[in-house]
């Protein structure tokens, strides 16, 4: 298992002259550490393989954003992401939205969540002003959009870096848990699902955090395919990942996967999360998701 979580994470920081249809390379976001996301995601690639008929490489990125960078330099077919650099790769790419999971709480959707210490005494964003924030990455709906739209919602208009005194982008979900939990920030934000995991890992967590802060649900993590994947096979991906559980293999897969079968995803899943972004003050044609 480390031998090949090893090799997907050395191939993918070789760029591809452009991932052809006799493979394919799905990309992957840091939502966890690296090696806990690939070994979640390696039972769906073979299986996805064997179905398909053609081999199934995962590229784990560094970063979120990185998602788009690879879709424009051709160096993807697929990439499972969050919703919002879905969004953004809807947006800026024309990627296309196939199908996206059912977790085994039958939700296909998460939310935000924003949390402090227990014994911090803070209670709402208008008392964490010259504080310290754990974000995500500028990429992520729940790792930054969310608390962004949380903001302006409490009438604080002014860009986090103006309002918290320390603005620190953790890279995955778990990290800013963390970065709150062991006092390296004093609000942190991340997605509901992470959060349940960390909490359910870590009694810590529903010890030492609270919450004060959610938004409204958003699509789970879709996988994507780009605008110039020949459409039949973008057609026939979909019909293996939505079929899945209808087959003794396929609920194994489902089983180690977490979640229950998968579902039709389309770009109109995908309102919630350009509306959220515009209240936030993001204009998805041009903004820069390059964490600063």
């Amino acid at each position: 298992m480390l031998r090949v979580i090893l090799f997907c994470i050395l191939f993918s920081l070789f760029p591809l002259s452009w991932a052809s249809s006799a493979e394919l390379v799905i990309g992957l976001i840091p939502e966890q550490n690296v090696f806990a996301q690939l070994e979640r995601y390696e039972p769906l690639g073979k299986y996805i393989s064997s179905r398909l008929g053609m081999p199934v490489r995962f590229s784990m990125l560094s970063r979120y954003g990185n998602i788009i960078e690879s879709f424009r330099k051709k160096e993807l077919n697929a990439a499972f992401w969050g919703s919002f650099t879905g969004a953004l790769a809807i947006a800026k790419e024309g990627v296309e939205p196939i199908a996206r999971p059912v977790w085994l709480d039958d939700s296909s959707t998460y939310y935000g969540l924003v949390f402090v210490r227990k014994d911090s005494g803070y209670e709402s964003f208008k008392d964490l002003e010259g504080k310290r924030i754990a974000f995500v990455d500028k990429a992520t709906t729940a790792g930054y959009v969310s608390p962004l739209f949380l903001l302006r919602e409490q009438g604080v208009d002014k860009p986090p870096e103006d309002y918290f005194r320390e603005v620190i982008y953790t890279g995955s979900h778990d990290a800013a848990i963390l970065a709150v939990l062991n006092g390296e920030a004093d609000v942190g934000a991340a997605k509901n699902t992470i959060y349940t995991l960390e909490a359910n890992r870590n009694k810590r967590v529903e010890e030492e955090l609270k919450l004060i802060g959610w938004t409204q649900r958003v699509p789970s993590n879709a996988l994507g395919v780009s605008s110039d994947f020949p459409k039949a096979e973008a057609r026939r991906l979909k019909e293996i990942l939505i079929g899945m559980n209808d087959s003794p293999e396929g609920l194994k897969v489902l089983e180690s996967f977490k979640a229950k079968k998968f579902i039709e995803t389309t770009k109109d899943d995908y309102v919630p999360v350009f509306e959220m972004a515009d209240k936030a003050g993001i204009e998805l044609s041009t903004y820069d998701y390059f964490n600063k």
